[in-house]
């Protein structure tokens, strides 16, 4: 697997992890009890991005490490066609 390969695994994987994330632990304002108003009831309160952003980094990270060790030790050879 080559460089560009590489991030191209490490950046798909970033935001198929990313997504789910965001809603993962986040409560709304109507189930903290501090509607602001003149916003949407169901508007998250306190998304803490850097954590939900570390998460998806170090999850794509181990998949991107997991899919080039798959490669380099050959385990995923029985999938290739046989000439």
């Amino acid at each position: 697997m080559g460089i560009f390969e590489a991030f191209v695994v490490f950046f798909m994987s970033w935001w198929v992890i990313f997504l789910p994330t965001l809603s993962a632990g986040t409560q709304s304002q109507h189930e903290a009890g501090a509607v602001i108003p003149g916003t949407e009831s169901g508007a998250p309160v306190g998304v803490r991005w850097g954590r939900k952003i570390a998460i998806a980094t170090g999850g794509a990270a181990l998949v991107t490490f997991l899919l080039w060790l798959a490669l380099q030790m050959h385990w995923l050879d029985f999938m290739a066609a046989r000439t």
